[in-house]
């Protein structure tokens, strides 16, 4: 089954204006825009058989093409990112079996989290749509409370049922839970990754369907899916003692450079 990764990536972000272009330094002292290692963890990914970054802004086209990847222009209409890879697939002709969406804030996607993903998909020949969650530790929990205390919109939460279909994605952290947790301690909660790996039928789809109230509501893309009554596969993924968070505000740039060094990343 052929696979395409596309790597969506606008310059008009609301909270975070010029994001893909932001330079994190390494444990090297290296810097790299954040598309440029967005890309490198994609062309990590091993049985994929092209990688595109999609967007509608020349400043990020130029950037990227500067460091060899290939660019495919969208319009500017494009809701979120399951938007412009449609489109990016519709603009290359099509011809995949499994379109992967690697949202551009989110460089340390360890390859084995898509390769995962990927397997759960062509493991459940009746999913449209699947996306990896990952078991929070402590630290990734405390982080999530704190950036909720201090008003921030942080990472995402999932919550599914036991065939591991989506029962909810929220930027509340979910479920609820009084316990606290020391930074090494497995929690209940599941960190939601933002990949997806789409059948081209379903992404096809995606873009004619209306923005429904809990997708409004959380500004999150997968919830058109459940409220269009499409099942999301959630395909739990481990960590292997990586740590892993997106850039969502100016506040992460310090605790990505800071995780970078700590796995030795250029």
């Amino acid at each position: 089954m052929s696979v395409l990764i596309v790597i969506p990536a606008r310059y008009a972000s609301t909270r975070y204006p010029g994001k893909p272009l932001v330079e994190l330094t390494g444990a090297t002292g290296e810097s790299k825009s954040l598309i440029r290692r967005s890309w490198d963890a994609a062309t990590a990914v091993s049985g994929v058989d092209r990688v595109v970054v999609a967007t509608d802004d020349d400043r990020i086209r130029t950037a990227a093409e500067a460091f060899g990847a290939e660019v495919v222009m969208t319009s500017e209409t494009c809701a979120n990112g399951t938007e412009r890879c449609a489109e990016a697939l519709e603009n290359l002709g099509g011809g995949y079996d499994i379109v992967v969406n690697l949202q551009g804030d989110a460089p340390l996607t360890p390859a084995w989290f898509v390769e995962d993903l990927v397997a759960g998909l062509r493991a459940h020949p009746t999913a449209e749509v699947a996306t990896p969650v990952l078991r929070c530790d402590g630290r990734a929990l405390n982080g999530f409370l704190e950036d909720r205390r201090a008003g921030r919109v942080g990472g995402t939460t999932a919550v599914f049922g036991s065939d591991h279909k989506g029962l909810y994605f929220s930027k509340e952290v979910i479920p609820y839970t009084s316990q606290t947790y020391a930074d090494d301690a497995e929690t209940p909660v599941f960190h939601h990754v933002g990949v997806y790996a789409y059948r081209p039928s379903a992404l096809g789809a995606y873009p004619k369907w209306p923005v429904g109230p809990l997708e409004r509501l959380e500004g999150l893309e997968q919830l058109r899916f459940l409220e269009q009554e499409r099942p999301v596969l959630c395909v739990e993924v481990e960590s292997r003692g990586r740590q892993f968070w997106e850039l969502n505000n100016p506040e992460d740039v310090p605790r990505l450079e800071a995780m970078l060094s700590e796995m030795g990343a250029s």
